[in-house]
């Protein structure tokens, strides 16, 4: 039986022994742990040659390569240097295949996971093969070998600085008093510095022993990825609140084996030591012992996307919300505002706030922030559309930095230009208009509120409803989807928009689609309104008056989905027998905290809602940008929504959420100027027929002169 001894600087009350049958070898192995003391590793190892086969020395990696140039450890080669009668390794080239394996595992098998990451390294230097892995998925690299090194409160913050770093740190490390670094004024400074920059970090990778010293403060909510974690190691990950924790050490013979002891223990079974062990040898014998990264999820699963949304002000109200202006609003000469408004679209983007809270039903779980950028639809319509384009490519920066995974554009920022198209060829991250939710919650809601009301009547199984609707602004992006979905169900649909190819082209597409569809064509709102059951306006009015409330139908139903909004409150307060509805927001799942945006709480407009659902889903991909709209998209995010617990909110106008209370009284006032109306139409009807009917009887009789004339012209005609 051969003996294997593996020598660890790490807790001697967590040692093991056992003996098993390895690669076709019986083995008996220890594993024996110094507590930090390097002198008594030493003596260990020098004990240990004489009475083993093999040895592993759980240190750093004796040597290791950042970019082009080559390094060795002096601390780890003096360790190894005292062994000469057995092989020893610290298990290095085992460890990247390992950690590199893990990392790659979780990326595919949870999808998207590391996707632009913020993750921190203590050492890039012995992890720079996993760091280049780490590239490929986030450019948010963070290396604290400076201040663990050097006592320096910097961080790098790439692969290439990275590489300048450790060119020369040897040097400068050589003539760094230690009693510098061990001072306690420094270690109070770097354990700080490093503490807050765990904080920032959504991935740390650190060796587990060096995470003893840290709290919840720092871990709660962190993806660790690290090596030999045993139990005990994985209840304090517990009790400091760890999401995830990813062990590329496999666990075998009821033990977790670091890298360095399993390396030992190849190199006994096989009797291959050093350089004759090749990557091939280390490929079979991973396949042939099934082997597998761990991944731990020491609370249960969770898994935590990140997502960005911009937003901007929709008029110069939104301002006051700040005191100060407020306050200066009151005193100052309008031009105050306006000026105010004008310099406002040039200010840089800046988080309004963070979003937290956000847990589907499968267990997701989402966080993210509001970007504002400056500019009101007036002042962003007001310039070029590189001139918005700029700002929004400054937010995706800021998002990015932040950790987002995606980003959603809000407002007018989504209508500018080719619609985002630009903005995602461009921006490091993925880019999404929201449109697709937006047209799907505009119709939920319109649904819903027409079955609410229950003026229309209730069509015969897979029957369309009998109802006439209405799309404002039918050409524009969420304007043709809603006529293209309005048309599947409606008997008659009427499609508004003074861009008259554009509305023909539209009509010849959704006869392919819906070849029993009834369309209507027309450049103004105004001409059919009177008879529409239901109204959408999808315009990009930028407050323009789009149509006559006073001349539409009383219960009729209007879904305005247009930002700024196309029926103001002073106009929606004209008919109480209407029902206005300010597009259908979306009720998110969980106990959401975020600030103020004008709506419920826990409610979000569907074009942020859209981009919930993405990071939630896991598909951080360019979903709904440029003007046409693909209504197969539409369908999908709906069904993704009801997946995560999205929900229609509480019908809003302009006042707030409508009640079963507002319902009733707005079909009661229907129903009473409807009947008013057909009453009049009856009176009036009756006043002519009485009218034509005295006419009748008071029409003139011929004398007997012309009645005699008149015989005899018809007797001359008949001869």
């Amino acid at each position: 039986m051969k003996r294997v001894v593996g020598i660890s600087l790490g807790a001697g009350d967590q040692d093991f022994e056992f003996a098993a049958r390895f690669l076709g070898r019986q083995l008996r192995v220890a594993r024996i742990g110094t507590n930090g003391s390097t002198a008594k590793a030493v003596k260990l190892l020098r004990h240990w040659e004489r009475h083993a086969d093999a040895i592993g020395v759980g240190v750093v990696k004796d040597s290791y390569t950042v970019g082009a140039q080559r390094f060795v450890d002096k601390d780890s080669q003096r360790l190894t240097g005292a062994v000469t009668r057995v092989p020893v390794t610290t298990g290095g080239r085992l460890s990247d295949i390992l950690q590199e394996w893990a990392l790659r595992h979780v990326q595919n098998r949870l999808g998207n996971y590391f996707n632009n990451a913020i993750a921190l390294f203590f050492s890039g230097r012995t992890n720079y093969k996993l760091a280049q892995t780490m590239a490929e998925y986030t450019p948010n690299l963070v290396f604290a070998d400076p201040l663990l090194q050097l006592g320096v409160p910097k961080l790098l913050t790439s692969l290439d600085t990275l590489s300048l770093y450790a060119s020369g740190a040897h040097y400068v490390l050589e003539w760094t008093p230690e009693r510098l670094m061990a001072s306690a004024p420094v270690k109070e400074w770097t354990h700080f510095v490093l503490r807050r920059a765990m904080r920032d970090a959504t991935v740390i990778v650190a060796p587990v022993h060096e995470l003893d010293d840290f709290g919840a403060e720092e871990l709660a909510g962190k993806t660790i990825v690290t090596s030999t974690v045993n139990d005990r190691r994985i209840a304090a990950f517990k009790a400091k609140g760890v999401h995830m924790v990813i062990d590329g050490s496999p666990a075998l013979f009821d033990h977790v084996l670091g890298p360095s002891l399993l390396d030992a223990m190849i190199v006994a079974a096989t009797g291959k030591a050093g350089d004759d062990l090749l990557e091939d040898d280390y490929l079979e014998i991973i396949e042939s012992l099934a082997l597998e990264p761990r991944i731990i999820y020491p609370n249960g699963f969770r898994r935590v996307n990140r997502f960005a949304f911009v937003i901007h002000p929709l008029s110069q109200e939104y301002f006051k919300n700040i005191k100060p202006i407020e306050m200066l609003s009151h005193v100052s000469p309008p031009v105050f505002m306006n000026t105010l408004e004008k310099a406002m679209a040039y200010a840089p983007p800046f988080v309004y706030s963070k979003i937290s809270g956000i847990r589907s039903p499968t267990g997701v779980e989402v966080e993210g922030w509001l970007i504002s950028v400056g500019g009101t639809p007036k002042e962003i319509m007001r310039h070029s559309p590189e001139f918005t384009y700029r700002r929004l490519l400054d937010a995706a920066r800021i998002a990015r930095g932040l950790g987002a995974q995606i980003m959603g554009l809000g407002a007018f920022t989504k209508v500018v230009g080719d619609a985002g198209l630009t903005v995602a060829r461009r921006a490091p991250l993925p880019i999404t208009t929201g449109n697709s939710y937006s047209a799907s919650g505009a119709l939920w809601a319109a649904h819903d509120a027409v079955l609410r009301l229950g003026l229309v009547p209730t069509p015969a199984r897979g029957q369309k409803v009998k109802f006439k609707a209405m799309v404002v602004g039918a050409t524009g992006a969420i304007g043709s989807v809603c006529a293209r979905l309005l048309a599947m169900v409606a008997e008659e649909v009427y499609m508004v928009s003074p861009e008259t190819a554009k509305l023909l082209s539209l009509k010849g597409s959704i006869l392919k689609e819906t070849p029993d569809a009834r369309l209507f064509l027309s450049s103004r709102a105004d001409k059919d309104i009177a008879d529409m059951d239901m109204i959408v306006t999808a315009t990009s009015g930028a407050g323009k008056k789009i149509l006559d409330i006073m001349k539409v139908k009383p219960g009729c139903v209007i879904t305005d989905v247009a930002r700024p909004l196309d029926l103001p409150p002073e106009e929606v307060a004209k008919r109480p027998d209407v029902l206005v509805i300010e597009s259908g927001e979306i009720l998110l799942p969980g106990k959401v905290a975020m600030k103020n945006i004008g709506l419920p709480k826990n409610v979000a407009y569907a074009c942020l809602a859209e981009t919930i659902v993405l990071a939630l889903e896991g598909r951080f991909e360019n979903f709904t940008v440029g003007r046409n709209i693909e209504w197969e998209k539409v369908r999908e995010i709906y069904k993704l929504g009801i997946k995560h617990g999205m929900k229609l909110a509480a019908i809003s106008g302009v006042n707030g959420p409508f009640s079963d209370a507002d319902i009733r009284r707005v079909r009661k006032l229907a129903l009473t100027a409807r009947a008013k109306a057909a009453a009049a139409a009856a009176t009036k009807g009756t006043r002519r027929a009485a009218a034509k009917r005295r006419g009748a009887k008071a029409a003139p009789q011929p004398t007997p002169q012309v009645a005699r004339r008149g015989a005899g012209r018809a007797a001359t005609r008949q001869a």
